[in-house]
Formats: structure tokens, C-alpha cells, sequence
């Protein structure tokens, strides 16, 4: 009797736990849902609210990325009575002294001539994402009172991470008419030039041109806030050619510590891949310095963000160029931490204001190698004459078909300003790093004119000391280098040169 009344008290148990399980489930699906059903009724919601870009289809009507002339008003009453206080205060009517005492703060900073200085200044911003919008607020609100805004793109949500004054109801806005109408509540009596559009170089002269018309002021300084490539070292190329003054801001991307952020020239920047893309495509265009950039030289780590692959499904497709914005324009996504946008705009800006203003104020300069390129050059022309007599030629009067520009970008640009044998960076020089077939015989195809016969793919980096050992057991012996190198060294070196190769399809 007892042990049945035992197995009836150890199924109610088990009766008991079943339904206390089976009703957690429930009661756990229950909640999920709901939660889920709230989270996907707050999403319609968030989306109902932000503006659509396609009403009465008035975008779809500029392919050419020109800025339409009307959109459909989604300003609230605040926003039309500060576009009509911004359109008087542009008119003149508006108070002197009201300006005086907003900027009363940077007047007392600069003397009264500085912020006068800067105040009469016309700046030209390209570019308005992170770094672009916030250099554009900070030039603003510091005093600048023409100030023209280019760019081809329109505020998205992925932006609202780091761009300094669109808000929800911007999105799908045009980013050069966001800037302007938030501006306008700030700063009413800024005049602005706004082109809804890419910049590309056969447009230069109307971008860049004067300010309000052909008898307006010349760009005081031109901002580069582009990502792209190709248009950063167009524009910078054209600023350089023509004597415009420009400030160019470098990779934010995948950087997180602003204590690394400096100003200094185009040559001297370090662990920046975009500066120094940009950097060896200006080389090919004649130009290794004299353009100031905002640049970090942070590292790249484990663990650190990076550029993030494409996924597979649409490199598989092909046409990966047809994925990015524009033709030509990045199709990857680029990690952002949105304070550092912010940090590069702002350090943008207040390079600017110094520079109009004429607060004192230093940056970093060049490498200041060029004695150092002459010395590369007099020892690659020694051992050219070395190789020539070792084969019983006359080397009188021979010549190196290279220039000091050619040697300051091998080194510095393709073998990095180090030895491809030991990695060491000093005494470096440049040598033939294979024989010819036949003997080092120089080229006197004109008479009284000789010239050794070789490309920049044709020469490397070492030191004095391994250059003249390379001579005596690879060059006169007639060796190969795979069979006196290491693999590793022999494979770093294919790699350079096939990057030079590439490089030089810019020259």
C-alpha cells in the first residue's frame, strides 16, 4: 500500500514540473512576441516619420545631381521663421552688435583684426560627411561669412553617426541644403553657395570660381573632405597648380584615438594608407609637397576595425564597380567611429581659422630628405659606372636616365625607406637588382649622349654596404637572385616592384 501510494505522490511530481515547464514555455513565447510585435509597430513608426526622399518624385527629376530648385517644405514653423530671419539677416537687416556679442568669445581670442580677418574670408567646403559637416559647422559658428558647400549626396540614417547637424527629418535631404537650413538658426547672416553635385575637374573653374559671380572674392582657402580618390587628387592637383590655398582631410576611417591625430605636409604622413595613396599619386603629378593634411598615425591592430569584405554572393555576381554610389567611388564599407569624423572636421576648421586669421600657430612640415635623395642618386650613378668598366666599357660621361623625383619615390613610396635585405632605413642607395642578358653597356643612340639602359622596376633598396656586395656576387658574377637571397627577400622584392609597376600607370 505504501509503495503505491509513493509512486502516485512521485507522478503528481512529475505531472507537476511538466506543467510548470510547459507553462514557462508559454508564458516565455508570449512575451517574445509581443515584445516583437511592439519592436516591429515602433520601427513603422520611426520610418513614417522620417520624410520620403521620392515625393511627388521630385529627386528623380535631377540625374545630373543638380540641386533642384524647390522640394516639398517638411519644415516645422520654427525652421520657416529662422529661413526668414536668415533671409533678412543676408539682406543686412540684422544688428550689428548682436553679431558682435555671439562672437564675442572668438573676437577676444583673435584680437578684433584676427576676426575681422575672418570674417570677410570665403571658404570653399567639398565633401560634407563627418569630417566636412562639422569642419563647415565650426567655420560658422567661428565667424566665416561666405562659405560654399559642394557635394552630391544626400543624409542617410547610416550618416547620422557622425554628421553634425542632420536629425531624422533630414534624411533623404540633400546634405549641402541640410547644412544650410540647420546653419541658418545659428549663424543667419553667413552667405552660402550651395552645389548639389559631384566635383570633377572639368568643373573646377565654376566650383572654385569666385563667390557669387565673376566680380566676387576668390576662395580664401578650399577644404577637401572627399573620400574618393581619384576627386581628392584632382582637387588637390588643380588648389596646387593654381595657387589655391587647400587643407585636405585624410583616412578617419577605422581610427579611434584622437590623441593621434596631427597637421603636417603631404610627404611627412605615417600609417595613413589613404595619405599615402594620395601621396604617391600627387608624386606622379609632379608634386611631393606643399599641401597641408589632417592625418592620425595610429596603428592598424589585432583586433582593431578594418575595411569589410564584400560579401561573397556579390563579388561572385561581378560588376563589383557598379555597387558604389557614383563611378569610381568606394562599393565597400569603411568601420566609423563617429567622434573621429568630428575630431578630423574640427582639428580641419581650426587649421583654417589660424591660417585667415593670422593667429601664430606651427604644423609639422616635409621630410626635408632632398639631401638625402642626392646622395641616393650620386651612388646609384657610381654603381652604374662600376658595372659598366667591370664588363670593360668606357663609363666617361655616363649618365642615369632617373631623377632626384624618381629616386625620393622608390624609396620612399614603394620600398618604404628601408634595405629590402636587413629592413635598416639608413644609408640607403638604389641598385640594379638583376643583370642584363647581355654586357652593362650604356645606350649612345645620339652622339656625345651616353645612358645606361634600365626602368625603376629595374632597381631596389639597400644599404651602401649590401648594394656593393649585391654587385660583387649577383651582378658581375651574373648570378641569379633566387639562388643568393632568401625566398622571403625575393618575394617582397616581386611584390614592390609589381606595386611600382602599378604606381607608374599614374606617372
Amino acid at each position: 500500500m505504501s509503495a503505491w501510494l509513493q509512486q502516485q505522490a512521485s507522478s503528481s511530481r512529475i505531472h507537476l514540473a511538466t506543467a510548470a515547464i510547459v507553462g514557462g514555455l508559454i508564458t516565455a513565447w508570449t512575451v517574445f512576441t509581443v515584445q516583437d510585435i511592439q519592436r516591429r509597430i515602433a520601427v513603422e513608426d520611426l520610418k513614417a516619420e522620417i520624410p520620403r526622399s521620392d515625393i511627388n518624385s521630385n529627386l528623380d527629376a535631377v540625374p545630373s545631381y543638380e540641386l533642384p530648385k524647390s522640394l516639398p517644405s517638411t519644415a516645422s514653423k520654427e525652421d520657416e521663421r529662422a529661413a526668414e530671419l536668415a533671409r533678412r539677416a543676408r539682406e543686412g537687416h540684422y544688428d550689428a552688435e548682436l553679431i558682435e556679442e555671439q562672437l564675442t568669445r572668438t573676437s577676444t581670442f583673435l584680437k578684433p583684426a584676427g576676426l575681422s580677418r575672418l570674417r570677410d574670408t570665403f571658404i570653399v567646403i567639398i565633401g560634407l560627411g563627418g569630417v566636412g559637416s562639422h569642419c563647415t559647422a565650426a567655420l560658422a559658428r567661428s565667424g566665416v561669412s561666405r562659405i560654399r558647400l559642394i557635394d552630391f549626396d544626400q543624409v542617410t540614417l547610416s550618416s547620422l553617426n557622425r554628421h553634425a547637424v542632420a536629425t531624422l527629418a533630414d534624411v533623404g535631404m540633400p546634405k549641402v541644403r541640410c547644412i544650410q537650413r540647420r546653419l541658418e538658426t545659428v549663424v543667419p547672416w553667413v552667405q552660402w553657395e550651395c552645389f548639389n553635385e559631384v566635383w570633377k575637374k572639368d568643373q573646377a573653374a565654376r566650383l572654385l570660381g569666385p563667390f557669387g559671380g565673376a566680380d566676387g572674392r576668390t576662395p580664401d582657402y578650399v577644404v577637401d573632405a572627399i573620400d574618393n580618390i581619384d576627386s581628392k587628387v584632382a582637387l588637390l592637383h588643380y588648389c596646387h597648380t593654381n595657387k589655391i590655398k587647400v587643407i585636405s582631410s585624410m583616412g578617419a576611417g577605422c581610427k579611434s584615438d584622437p590623441t593621434r591625430i596631427l597637421v603636417g605636409d603631404i610627404s611627412a604622413t605615417l600609417e595613413d594608407p589613404l595619405s599615402r595613396a594620395t601621396r604617391i599619386r600627387l608624386r606622379q603629378l609632379g608634386i611631393r609637397e606643399g599641401v597641408p593634411v589632417v592625418y592620425s598615425i595610429e596603428k592598424f591592430g589585432q583586433g582593431k576595425a578594418s575595411l569589410l569584405p564584400l560579401p561573397e554572393d556579390e563579388v561572385q555576381k561581378g560588376g563589383v564597380g557598379e555597387l558604389s554610389v557614383l563611378p569610381d567611388f568606394r562599393a565597400r564599407i569603411l568601420p566609423v567611429l563617429g567622434t573621429m569624423p568630428a575630431m578630423f572636421g574640427l582639428v580641419v576648421a581650426n587649421f583654417v581659422i589660424m591660417e585667415v586669421s593670422g593667429y601664430p600657430h606651427e604644423t609639422g612640415g616635409g621630410k626635408a630628405r632632398d639631401k638625402m635623395y642626392d646622395t641616393v642618386f650620386a651612388g646609384l650613378q657610381a654603381s652604374e659606372e662600376r658595372l659598366v668598366k667591370a664588363d670593360g666599357e668606357d663609363a666617361a660621361g655616363l649618365r642615369a636616365p632617373i631623377t632626384k623625383d624618381d629616386v625620393a619615390f622608390l624609396i620612399d613610396e614603394v620600398f618604404w625607406g628601408k634595405s629590402v635585405l636587413s629592413a635598416l632605413p639608413t644609408r640607403l642607395t638604389l641598385v640594379r637588382w638583376r643583370a642584363p642578358e647581355g654586357k652593362f653597356k650604356a645606350s649612345t643612340v645620339y652622339e656625345g649622349q651616353k645612358s645606361m639602359n634600365f626602368a625603376l622596376t629595374d632597381l631596389v633598396c639597400m644599404t651602401k654596404e649590401e648594394a656593393i656586395a649585391h654587385e660583387k656576387n649577383v651582378l658581375i658574377p651574373r648570378k641569379r637572385p633566387e639562388d643568393i637571397y632568401d625566398p622571403a627577400v625575393v618575394d617582397m622584392v616581386r611584390h614592390r616592384l609589381r606595386q611600382e609597376a602599378a604606381y607608374s600607370a599614374y606617372r
